[in-house]
């Protein structure tokens, strides 16, 4: 059930790339694939390697996730359009899950995450605005609560292994002598990749306590 509702969301999220005033168009499949297979890793982990109620967290970020790694990957770039609705709906997943447990200091472990990930990307990017994009800040709040509400060994992991996943695109875009990225990577794909791994692969400590 899991597969089919990513195909669906993988064809949606296709049209909606679309018809954004800034999207891309991509072509049948790959989206649909992609979401399907997420969707089914997702479902074979709820309920046994992590509580039920972390269940929307992983849900909404990878609905939002596929479409947002295909445009920067494929342009560069991060639709704000996309990129705000992301950030909403994990919030509002993030929100949801405190409220399943009824903790209060996940919340604010959420919140600070999202916050101190935003505050590292922005300096980032306004000390040297070429190695990293507007998108990828504005991404980076809403990707840093969920690393947050997991503890914030996971913010230090999920950012190491962003720039990793970065740092493996910069070498295959050498290898293929892709030209779409002679003036640069696109950071989006590592900071989605590691959240989402982060986030379906959490262990045993959220943060649910002090």
């Amino acid at each position: 059930m899991f597969a089919a509702i990513g195909v669906l969301l993988g064809a949606v999220s296709r049209w909606v790339l679309a018809a954004l005033p800034r999207g891309c168009r991509i072509r049948p499949g790959p989206l649909e694939v992609t979401s399907a297979l997420l969707f089914a890793v997702v479902a074979a982990r709820a309920g046994s390697s992590w509580p039920e109620w972390w269940l929307p967290v992983p849900v909404a970020l990878t609905a939002f996730a596929v479409p947002l790694t295909a445009v920067d990957l494929k342009h560069m770039r991060l639709p704000d359009a996309l990129t705000m609705s992301a950030t909403v709906a994990v919030g509002l997943a993030v929100g949801a899950a405190a409220v399943a447990v009824q903790s209060a200091w996940l919340m604010v472990s959420a919140a600070a995450g999202a916050v101190g990930f935003f505050l590292c990307h922005w300096c980032v990017h306004t000390l040297r605005p070429a190695s990293l994009g507007a998108g990828d800040v504005k991404l980076s709040g809403g990707l840093g609560g969920v690393l947050g509400a997991l503890g914030w060994a996971s913010v230090l992991v999920g950012a190491a292994l962003a720039a990793m996943t970065t740092a493996m695109l910069a070498l295959a875009g050498r290898l293929s002598g892709r030209r779409a990225w002679r003036d640069g990577v696109p950071h989006g794909p590592g900071l989605l990749v590691s959240t989402w791994v982060m986030a379906v692969f959490p262990g045993e400590r959220f943060g649910v306590g002090p």
